[in-house]
Order: C-alpha cells, then sequence, then structure tokens
C-alpha cells in the first residue's frame, strides 16, 4: 500500500524555507541588536559580518528582492537610502576624526534576498573579510555605486546587469584597492593595506 505523506510536514518545509540564510535580511530589520535607525522608508542595520570596520545596510521596508525588480517607481526611494547613507556616513566621520572614507553601494549579483544598499569604510579592517571573494565584491566594478545604479534606473527605467560577467569580478586576482598592487593572499593583503592607513 503506498503511503502518504502527512500534512504535518508543509508547516516544517515552509519555515525552513523562510528561515534559509539568503532570507535572513528581512529577519534582521527586526533585530534590535543591529538595527540602528528607521523612517517610514527604510530600515538600517549594522552588518552581521562587517567587512570593515564600519559597514551598515540600507534597507527599504517595501519587499523589493533584488535591482532586478527595479522600476522607476523606485527611484525616489534609491535616491532617499543614498540620502540617509551620506547622513550615516556624516555622523560616522564626525564621531571618528581622521582620514576616513566611504562608499555607498550595491552588489552587481547580491547574495541576499531584499534589495540593501552597502555603507562601507574603506579600511577594510576586519576578521569577517576572509576570502578573495569577499574582498573583490567590495573593490572591484561587482559593487556599483549607489549613484550609479540611480543613474542607470532613470536612463533605461531598468537594472540590467551581465551576471556571468559581474561573477567572474570575483574570481579576479587579488589587488590593493589604493595602489593596484597584487598580492596572493588574503592576510598578506591585509598586512599590505596598513601602509595606506598611516
Amino acid at each position: 500500500m503506498k503511503r502518504h505523506r502527512s500534512d504535518k510536514s508543509s508547516p516544517v518545509k515552509r519555515a525552513k524555507y523562510s528561515s534559509h540564510w539568503t532570507m535572513k535580511l528581512l529577519q534582521s530589520m527586526k533585530d534590535p541588536g543591529l538595527v540602528v535607525e528607521s523612517d517610514s522608508l527604510t530600515v538600517t542595520i549594522k552588518d552581521a559580518f562587517p567587512k570593515a570596520k564600519h559597514h551598515y545596510l540600507i534597507l527599504p521596508k517595501e519587499q523589493i528582492t533584488s535591482l532586478k525588480s527595479l522600476t522607476t517607481k523606485h527611484i525616489d526611494l534609491l535616491k532617499h537610502m543614498d540620502e540617509r547613507g551620506q547622513s550615516l556616513i556624516k555622523t560616522l566621520v564626525e564621531k571618528n576624526p581622521g582620514n576616513i572614507e566611504f562608499r555607498c553601494g550595491y552588489h552587481a549579483v547580491p547574495s541576499m534576498s531584499q534589495l540593501h544598499m552597502h555603507v562601507i569604510s574603506q579600511d577594510f579592517d576586519s576578521a569577517f573579510l576572509k576570502t578573495k571573494k569577499h574582498w573583490n565584491s567590495f573593490t572591484s566594478d561587482f559593487f556599483v555605486d549607489s549613484r550609479n545604479i540611480i543613474s542607470m534606473l532613470n536612463t533605461h527605467n531598468k537594472i540590467e546587469l551581465d551576471q556571468s560577467k559581474y561573477e567572474s569580478l570575483l574570481k579576479a586576482d587579488l589587488q590593493c584597492h589604493r595602489c593596484h598592487h597584487k598580492l596572493k593572499t588574503i592576510p598578506a593583503l591585509k598586512l599590505h593595506i596598513k601602509c595606506h592607513a598611516v
């Protein structure tokens, strides 16, 4: 006799899917330990695995899966997100005097669901930055500046990025984002970039 699976298994499967790591940002937006600030349109959180001394994510409250989901109706939202990023940078610079630089932008091919803009300092001083993929995702053209995304959407009415082209950038040789000196390992690269912080 053929056995039928119990209906009780269905909710478990749905729960597993909803808790998949690619969906974690939606949960992080509600985590008081990560949330820095919020307004009517966005939530700003600390990156749970920061790749620099200062690494934050700005996310829309509207559920938007990725850059591909954007339409011209989202231009004002993206501008608002960029403004929130610039405001955060201003606050961080005031609190941390010295030669500190930031970039605001998006990964061309994000690994996590829910649109999010990175606000990240350019020191890349973090124990969580461990791999070539981590490094290249923030220091190559794989990281697209926020205002370039807004301009692209304004011009083309949508965001079209060649996934294979951008994913190939993650495999590029390691090189310093300041002087372009090539290095073979992440530990060697981290040691090298400290000379630019002096």
